[in-house]
């Protein structure tokens, strides 16, 4: 069956012949043939050079993701399995005996684009959440379970995105039975996820290296950990040898887990202090109490999602930065973390050195933090790079 054309505006091709994935509305000139939501189309220049297959998506601005620049693939259930096994072999070396989960898939970085699996021990959770994904659920469930050899798949296809795709949301039970509790080993340390009604797939695999690194710094410091959700970086700064923890974040039912994980994995409750608050009052309440620590983790949510959101993503970010630094000791070490898409390493850097200086504090990068490598980033698709950290050292 011959594909639906869809032909480019004069000079909008340039992303596509550099490998960009991604083809939006306003560079498209006509559509020949009624392509369905999630359907394959074929993508050609002005001239009518092909430039790409890609998944039709009629009510996104991002009008089309590419599958393939090759004209020889057909966009088949074989092309499907192949992309997924060749996602999920690159990560065999990421699992051992020290480490039962780690992300399998990561959309547009592996050529999957809109599909996001992380798995846990033997449960993989998927996200769809781009239409050329979603109308090949079943395909694409398929081969993660032949890959991976887990035989339980769980669904979070509840991300906000699904609405600009004309997506409804899906959560639920694809395959096989959850178990009770959805465990994962990072670093031989067991953490509990709450698949079903947790952040993103129940967990933050993204922050895997940075774990370690908290973990080798906190001999002997006491640690503030904000948004700590289900207390990883504590559980991390605890197994290594911090004095004390301080965790704050707004859930209870997270806090309830992280409490969990102390007692799961042997370590000390005394040491471990677990605040349920907003964490910029609770700065502000720490700061007016006296209280400093030598170590201070910042990972909160995505302040800026889109550029739209970045003015007042940097406000925020400003603010937290600034009040941790004046509750940083002298010598301590900051680090803190963006996953704003909308936020650039650069503009990060410039915040944290604008708090700094309001802060009145001496103050030095001496380490940068990224996502750990089964999160991707394609060197065509910057728009994956969207974790970025800073390790950052108050001087005495």
């Amino acid at each position: 069956m011959a594909l639906a054309r869809v032909t480019l505006k004069p000079g909008r091709e340039k992303s596509l012949r550099q490998g960009h994935p991604w083809i939006f509305s306003g560079a498209i000139d006509r559509v020949e043939g009624t392509p369905a939501m999630g359907a394959t189309v074929a993508v050609q220049s002005a001239d009518a050079a092909f430039l790409a297959t890609a998944a039709w998506s009629p009510q996104s601005q991002i009008r089309a993701r590419v599958w393939s620049f090759d004209d020889h693939d057909a966009i088949d259930s074989a092309f499907m399995d192949k992309r997924v096994h060749r996602a999920v072999r690159a990560r065999d070396p990421l699992l051992d005996a020290g480490h039962s989960g780690c992300r399998l898939v990561h959309g547009e970085s592996d050529g999957l684009p809109g599909l996001i699996a992380d798995r846990y021990g033997d449960v993989v959770v998927v996200q769809f959440a781009a239409a050329g994904a979603d109308a090949w659920r079943d395909t694409l469930v398929a081969a993660l379970q032949a890959a991976s050899g887990c035989s339980t798949v769980f669904e979070r296809s509840d991300a906000e995105v699904r609405a600009l795709e004309g997506l409804l949301p899906r959560v639920g039970l694809v395959a096989g039975a959850l178990p009770e509790p959805v465990a994962l080993i990072e670093d031989a340390l067991t953490y509990r996820v709450d698949v079903a009604r947790g952040q993103k797939t129940g967990f933050y695999l993204d922050q895997r290296d940075n774990r370690r690194r908290v973990r080798e710094l906190a001999r002997d410091r006491d640690v503030l950990n904000c948004f700590c959700y289900t207390g990883a970086f504590s559980i991390a700064a605890l197994a290594g040898g911090a004095r004390s923890t301080l965790s704050v974040d707004s859930s209870a039912e997270a806090l309830a887990l992280a409490a969990l994980h102390v007692s799961d994995n042997g370590l000390d409750a005394a040491r471990a202090e677990w605040r349920d608050a907003d964490v910029f009052s609770e700065l502000r309440k720490l700061r007016d109490g006296a209280r400093s620590f030598d170590l201070i983790v910042l990972d909160p949510p995505k302040f800026a999602p889109t550029a739209h959101h970045v003015e007042k993503a940097t406000r925020a970010y400003k603010d937290v930065n600034l009040l941790a630094l004046k509750l940083l000791r002298p010598g301590g070490l900051l680090a803190t973390f963006s996953c704003s898409g909308g936020i650039s390493a650069d503009l990060f850097q410039k915040v944290v050195a604008g708090a700094a200086l309001d802060a009145r504090a001496d103050a030095a990068i001496v380490g940068r933090f990224g996502p750990s490598a089964d999160h991707p980033v394609a060197l065509d698709f910057p728009e994956g790079d969207y974790l970025k950290g800073l390790l950052v050292h108050k001087r005495a």
